[in-house]
């Protein structure tokens, strides 16, 4: 079983910055792909950024040159450094993983609100 833990979540003001990360635990994981993807309210669930076992790594239009993708294949965490905050990236940001191809996983979520 491999369940996910999620922290960096809060409240933050336009412009600023924080950094989410995202543990995974769980014996002999074989990770295809892990990331984030967020909920506003009344929408819908949307990718926010994702890297693969390799390195490979693909983001959301609405965040690329802010948010920065980065992961531990040692110790199985993901990273997101969001940056250049805006109150449209309030959400519930989820972590999200793919393990041996086929299985999915996420996370509790953890709430980012910023306020302008």
């Amino acid at each position: 079983q491999v369940q996910l833990v999620e922290s960096g979540g809060g409240l933050v003001q336009t412009g600023g910055s924080l950094r989410l990360s995202c543990a995974a635990s769980g014996s002999a994981i074989s990770i295809s792909l892990m990331g984030w993807y967020r909920q506003a309210p009344g929408k819908q669930r949307e990718l926010v950024a994702t890297i693969t076992s390799g390195g490979m790594t693909n983001y959301a239009d609405s965040v690329k040159g802010r948010f920065t993708i980065s992961r531990d294949s040692t110790k199985n965490t993901v990273d997101l450094q969001m940056n250049s905050l805006k109150p449209e990236d309030t959400a519930v940001y989820y972590c999200n993983l793919i393990a041996w191809k086929v299985l999915q996983y996420w996370g509790q979520g953890t709430q980012v609100t910023v306020s302008s």
